[in-house]
């Protein structure tokens, strides 16, 4: 059955925090005909046993660790297996990335020197990275976290940064995780840039200005890759083309 048939056309949306949302990413899926179900494990929401009748999994990103000892983050981290197991599309972003490294066994740590990345940072894509989808992968990108992982055993490199080398890659087919966040639009941008502006002055983060400044020069190339990518994603990993109109809906203005 086509991932995006009326039937597989569900989106299980796992959020961290009460206010969070996927947006970008939720406005694109919604625009690509989907619907959201949006869950917060960490309030209580259950997972599902199955994810029959879904079309993809994606899990976003919030203010805690893998490490932390939490109960609910131990069955999420395990839960894991279950879009793996069933070969359904699944995205983990920053925290989400670190899940699904986690799952699959390895380390998620601080930087050795205590180094985050907050704000714009560039990376350098691979030639696999490239190739996931009709549109090459961006070499800017938004970041917010104090940890990082190293690439898992059978995983794909599809992008590296400097101060956390791993920042995006593919397992299996289906599966990919990404360090940064596409998901970022203006309002997110300014509401984690204003109400934790403490983070601003931790070793290597950006200063407020210069999100600013970043998302005036990147944002329209991420949002152009993000469309191209959430239709292969829902592709099951083949190449796809997004409509031109949801492009050009993407697509902010040019800012003088």
């Amino acid at each position: 059955m086509p991932a995006c048939s009326p039937l597989r056309r569900r989106i299980l949306i796992i959020l961290h925090q009460k206010h969070s949302t996927p947006g970008r990413l939720g406005r694109l899926l919604r625009a690509q005909g989907c619907e959201l179900d949006c869950r917060c494990p960490r309030y209580g929401d259950p997972l599902p046993d199955t994810l029959h009748g879904y079309a993809g999994v994606i899990v976003f990103g919030g203010p805690m660790s893998v490490n932390d000892g939490d109960a609910w983050i131990r069955r999420e981290i395990d839960w894991i297996g279950i879009p793996l197991k069933e070969g359904t599309p699944f995205l983990g972003i920053c925290l989400g990335a670190q899940m699904l490294a986690r799952h699959l066994g390895h380390r998620v740590r601080p930087h050795a020197q205590g180094r985050v990345e907050v704000g714009y940072y560039r990376i350098q894509p691979t030639e696999h990275g490239h190739r996931i989808c009709d549109c090459r992968f961006p070499d800017h990108v938004y970041q917010w976290h104090r940890e990082g992982f190293e690439l898992p055993c059978g995983a794909t490199l599809l992008a590296k940064g400097q101060d956390f080398e791993a920042q995006a890659f593919r397992y299996q087919e289906k599966a990919y995780g990404f360090q940064f966040h596409p998901e970022v639009n203006f309002a997110i941008m300014c509401r984690w840039s204003l109400l934790t502006r403490e983070r601003m002055a931790e070793p290597g983060a950006r200063p407020r200005h210069r999100h600013v400044e970043g998302w005036l020069r990147h944002d329209r190339t991420i949002a152009r890759w993000s469309s191209a990518f959430l239709a292969s994603w829902l592709a099951g990993g083949q190449p796809a083309t997004p409509p031109a109109a949801l492009l050009l809906a993407e697509t902010p203005a040019p800012q003088h």
